[in-house]
This record gives structure tokens, sequence and C-alpha cells, in this order.
């Protein structure tokens, strides 16, 4: 009998697809394609293998679609959008599709599962919540091996210090990495600005919302931009002032006003040869060409 193959309509009817536009039309459509038979899947899987042919490899894509749709429903948990997690899964089809090798002995849908997965995973945990829950390898394994034991037992905060270690040793971690990602696992993200519907809000009025607690001094862009400009425009004309300087009065003017441990009008008298009345009389003398040349109010601490 002959091996059923995608028929160009149906290709079509998919290519002007995306999980976005209309799931359920694109889950139609990618049920419509027929499932290969061992046979048919070695055939193609070694023609990509062998010769890189992209049509082998489009077949084997296109076939395999109703099986990311089939994974991405175990992931409705997390509240993100289905359409999403398809097209992520689908990515990691296409990774595996073009790493597979028809010698392992296995089905391609056997293969492909790990590296669906592994790109539904991450899209759930740079998705799930704003900060980031699981920020390494380890705590990425303890966040889905917990969430399974949530949906066993229930909230874990209010399992016993026994019945956590309990939880702990089943997992094969500590059991404060437990208590841990408990917490990570039951906070919830706020938004910045109080909502409309006050739902942050006390009952003396003052929000909860960080908009109300975060605050910082001259937070408008506009004058931290010009206060940056301000700054940088005086320390350049202090430079310059500097500069100017006869080389005995800008080393005076940096020991007294600018090194990190100010020296005495004495000990910078010794270092020049003069008296101490004298540095001060030159110090005085520096700081007035200064204030002159940058034509406005000098402070030197």
């Amino acid at each position: 009998m002959e091996e059923p193959n995608l028929t160009t309509s149906n290709a079509l009817v998919l290519s002007n697809l995306a999980p976005g536009a209309n799931l359920q039309q694109y889950i139609s459509a990618v049920n419509s394609f027929p499932v290969l038979t061992v046979e048919r899947e070695r055939e193609l899987a070694r023609r990509l293998y062998e010769h890189d042919d992209l049509d082998a490899a489009r077949e084997l894509v296109l076939s395999h679609l109703r099986f990311v749709v089939h994974v991405s429903r175990s992931y409705e948990g997390y509240g993100l959008p289905q359409e999403d997690l398809i097209q992520e899964g689908n990515v990691g089809l296409m990774k595996a599709v073009s790493k597979f090798d028809p010698d392992r002995g296995v089905r391609l849908v056997t293969f492909a599962v790990h590296w669906i997965k592994a790109e539904m995973n991450e899209y759930v945990l740079r998705n799930w919540r704003i900060l980031k829950i699981a920020t390494n390898k380890a705590q990425r394994k303890l966040f889905y091996k917990l969430r399974g034991k949530k949906q066993e037992l229930g909230q874990l905060n209010t399992l016993t210090a026994a019945e956590t270690k309990l939880v702990a040793e089943d997992l094969g971690v500590k059991p404060e990495e437990v208590r841990e990602m408990e917490v990570r696992l039951g906070g919830q993200d706020i938004p910045f600005e109080t909502p409309a519907e006050d739902d942050y809000a006390s009952d003396d009025g003052d929000g909860l919302a960080p908009e109300n607690v975060l605050y910082v001094d001259h937070s408008d862009p506009a004058e931290i931009a010009e206060d940056e400009q301000w700054s940088d425009l005086m320390h350049k004309k202090l430079q310059a002032a500097l500069e100017a300087l006869d080389e005995r009065s800008r080393e005076i003017v940096y020991g007294r006003f600018i090194s990190e441990e100010p020296r005495t009008l004495d000990d910078l008298g010794s270092e020049f040869g003069i008296s101490a009345e004298r540095v001060r009389q030159l110090e005085r003398r520096a700081l007035l060409d200064i204030k002159e040349s940058i034509g406005g109010d000098l402070t030197l601490a």
C-alpha cells in the first residue's frame, strides 16, 4: 500500500496559520497531517541525515506538530497561553528533527519529546513570574519537581518540619531548598503602579504598590539628564582651570583639597621650602583663579 504523504493543500493551509492567529483552526490543520509509519519515518530521516533533504525535514516536522499540541496541554496549570507554548515546542521539534539519527533505533517522537519539553520549560521559567523563580539548572529541576508535589500535597508551607524533610529526601534536595523554592512559588507579582480598582490600597488610603514606597528625589529623567550634563561640564571646566595654574599652585590645590589624605600647610611648606603662611597665600590665590575660570561658585571639601 502506498505510504500516506503530506498534500500540497495541507502544507499551504498550515503555512498561512500560526497558533496565535486561530488556535482551533491550527490544531485542526496539524491533526489533518497523516501519522507516519515506521518505514516512512525511517526513510525520511535517512534522506535528511545523509543528504540534507529539506523536503524530508519538512514532512517530519509537519507530521509531528500534533504531538507538540498534545505536550502543550500538560502545561495548562501555569496559566500561560497555549499558542505560545506550542510555538516554543515547535522550535524544540525542529531542533530534534535536525539532530535525529535514524540508526538510534527509536521513533522520532520518543527522541523529540526531550527537546520539545526543554523549550516549553524555558518558556515557563521566563514568563511565569516577572522575577525569575529558578536561575540555575538545579533550581529549574527542583521547580518542576516541587510543582508536582504541590499538586499531590497542597501548600507545602503547611507541612511540619518532619514532613518537609520527607519531601526533600524524596526529591533528593536539602529541606531548606524546598522551603526556599516554596516561598518563590508562593510569591505573587504586583504592578508597579496602583491599579485603578485600588486593590493594593490600605484602609488609610496609602497605596502599597511599589510606586508609593520606592520614591527617589529628582526622578524626572529630564532633570537627571540635566544634572549629569551640568556635572560633566563643571568637571571639565575645573580640570581646565587646574591645568592653567602654575605647577606649585596646582600641587598645593591637589594636596589640600583633592588627594585622599589632605596635606597640612606645614607639610606643603616643607616640601616647597616656604613658610606655611606663604602656602596659605598661594592656596587662596589659586582658588580665586579657579573660581574666575569656571565662572561660578567654588566649593572644595
